[in-house]
């Protein structure tokens, strides 16, 4: 299967994206880095896709499991290198479940699932940073 992605200077580095699918993204960098900051920055768009990734591999994989989550969130927090080209070096993603009656072994598989099997964005941002997790499972409001 092929991806493909249109990419157009809107100003300086203010650029417009498409994928595919049509969706039109805003990439820009931020007032230090010489940019409108008008969007997302490259990076922290390649840390929404990881955090998007393992989200939609996980909460799939507990309704399957009849898992009774009332809601979700995920932070995810990546640490870059000094020197260029500035990589991610260390990633944490915390898993956050809402819900009662969820169980953890459930959790456990669910998470390991996406990081060694289904993630794609997980599998190619290992080769180069160490991503660990943690969860928390919070009663429901």
């Amino acid at each position: 299967m092929s991806k493909e992605v249109f990419l157009k200077q809107a100003q300086g580095t203010t650029f417009i994206a498409k994928a595919n699918t049509g969706h039109w993204v805003i990439v820009d960098n931020s007032l230090e880095e010489g940019g409108s900051a008008s969007g997302s920055s490259p990076k922290e768009l390649l840390l929404i896709s990881l955090a998007a990734c393992t989200a939609s591999d996980v909460i799939p994989i507990l309704k399957k499991k009849r898992s009774p989550v009332k809601g979700f969130e995920l932070k995810a927090k990546a640490m870059e290198r000094d020197e260029f080209p500035r990589i991610f070096t260390d990633i944490h993603l915390e898993y956050i479940f809402y819900g009662d009656g969820i169980k953890e072994k459930d959790v456990e598989h669910a998470i390991e699932l996406s990081r060694t099997k289904y993630c794609s964005v997980s599998a190619m941002l290992s080769a180069t940073a160490k991503i660990t997790h943690s969860y928390r499972i919070m009663k429901p409001d």
